[in-house]
């Protein structure tokens, strides 16, 4: 299996990059969709693909996402109140 090549860290330049398996913003989904990887050296985190920050496409996820997932639990908390009812 051939090892995937990230774009070179915009900070420090270093090719020692990892993929970021898990965040507090998007699980495990989000970093995947976003290709969000960490420079192994100077801890920055970026886009893999382009090697540039992926801070306004974290918001437009976390926009999209939360809400979805607030309306997903507050439907689930009324259909079990309607059925005790």
């Amino acid at each position: 299996m051939a090892e995937i090549q990230y774009a070179n860290c915009p900070k420090c330049s270093s090719s020692n990059i990892k993929k970021v398996g898990y965040t507090w913003w998007g699980g495990i989904i989000g970093p995947a969709l976003l290709t969000h990887v960490k420079c192994q050296d100077c801890r920055t985190t970026f886009n893999g693909k382009t090697g540039k920050s992926n801070r306004n496409a974290i918001i437009i996820y976390s926009f999209i996402i939360y809400p979805i997932g607030f309306g997903v639990i507050a439907f689930v908390i009324f259909l079990l109140i309607s059925v005790r009812r």
